[in-house]
């Protein structure tokens, strides 16, 4: 792959650039709660305006459903990506400024197309705002979208910095990691997660188990788990996985349950062989949290991807929080799997300099190390 290094050498001045972007972020109304996708791709943008190009970014937002939607336009990025600039941006067509930045990707319904002919064509038209493709995009390279397969093939192709720093962490994962090598895994279903269960047992040293998706590994052990989220069809598999994981895998020895999912519940906390039968786990216990600090103390390599608990609601913050705070003391490799994970770390105010690598893509981050093959990359390959 040629990367945005190489594009530099050969020279940008006058040149146009279409620039993918990942600038997918939260919004409360038209507020962004957190703009840290913007601030990642600030320092490919910044290289190719020093450069003299002019670059026009395109990206997603939400899950519009392939026609304009005033809930999911780019406009409010576009005002905050000419603050952290300090110039002016461009906003769904070009203007006097260097920076375009054009209106969401999935309000045309060929973006995300499973017809090749749309997508195309959509590709196209994307095409036509560049004299070559820069792809710092990490979060969507394993869509088979237009503007991230298929672009690819119309235009001269690079990595961002982004994402060839997000290959290279990611890599060290799949690779010889230096033990021991420790994986936190939570969020709310096995399902999700069970592909890179399986792909990363093999390599790790302990995978602690956290989230929503340990009382289906608790219910395989026998305990039994109240109202707390469970895929019944997935207890056999934990089984499985316990069975061939052994001591390697760690689950909670205490929960927070709750009478019901609200900030105002009341809440104890319970060993899980005593977790009530109208009782709601909402958050691993202190002594859970306790021994995976423990187990994550001499790990030499961390990668974690998911939160321990509905760290959104202030009462069951606690194991997100602790499990976070220990990777943050790991004298060692610690990667962060995007997604929700890097939305805690930012919303429960951690340092994010005390984590070697906070990925931008938590869905691609977990496909690469699964060992898919990821088409945004196949494209840039090609």
């Amino acid at each position: 792959m040629k990367t945005l290094d190489d594009l530099l050498s050969e020279g940008v001045a006058g040149r146009r650039v279409l620039l993918r972007a990942d600038l997918n972020v939260p919004l409360d109304g038209e507020k962004i709660t957190d703009d840290g996708r913007i601030r990642a791709v600030l320092p490919t943008l910044n290289a190719l305006l020093e450069g003299g190009a002019t670059v026009t970014v395109v990206s997603h937002l939400g899950r519009p459903k392939g026609a304009p939607d005033p809930k999911y336009t780019l406009a409010p990025v576009a005002a905050r990506l000419s603050e952290l600039l300090g110039g002016p941006v461009n906003f769904g067509a070009a203007g006097d400024a260097k920076v375009t930045l054009l209106e969401n990707l999935r309000f045309n319904p060929g973006e995300t197309s499973k017809d090749e002919g749309e997508r195309k064509a959509f590709a196209q038209e994307l095409a036509a705002h560049g004299d070559v493709y820069v792809d710092d995009a990490f979060g969507a390279v394993h869509r088979k979208h237009a503007s991230v397969y298929d672009v690819a093939a119309l235009l001269p192709h690079y990595t961002g910095y982004l994402v060839a720093r997000e290959l290279e962490v990611l890599s060290k994962l799949t690779g010889e990691a230096e033990r021991p090598y420790v994986v936190v895994l939570g969020g709310s279903k096995v399902s999700d997660k069970l592909a890179v269960i399986e792909a990363l047992l093999p390599k790790v040293d302990k995978l602690l188990i956290g989230g929503g998706m340990c009382f289906t590994f608790l219910k395989a052990q026998g305990y039994e788990v109240g109202k707390s989220l469970l895929q019944d069809e997935m207890v056999d598999t934990c089984k499985d996985l316990l069975q061939r994981g052994g001591d390697k895998i760690v689950l909670p020895t205490d929960v927070l349950s709750a009478d019901k999912f609200a900030a105002d519940a009341a809440v104890q906390t319970v060993g899980v062989d005593a977790i009530p039968a109208d009782g709601l786990g909402l958050d691993i216990g202190p002594e859970s949290v306790a021994a995976f600090a423990a187990a994550l103390e001499s790990a030499k390599t961390v990668f974690w991807n998911g939160p321990m608990g509905v760290f959104e609601l202030a009462p069951f913050a606690a194991g997100t929080r602790g499990v976070a705070e220990a990777i943050t003391k790991v004298d060692g490799f610690t990667v962060v799997g995007g997604g929700d994970s890097a939305a805690a770390v930012r919303a429960l105010g951690i340092p994010e300099d005390g984590f070697s690598h906070i990925s931008t893509g938590g869905g691609a981050s977990l496909e690469f190390l699964e060992g898919k093959a990821l088409p945004g990359i196949v494209a840039l390959e090609g």
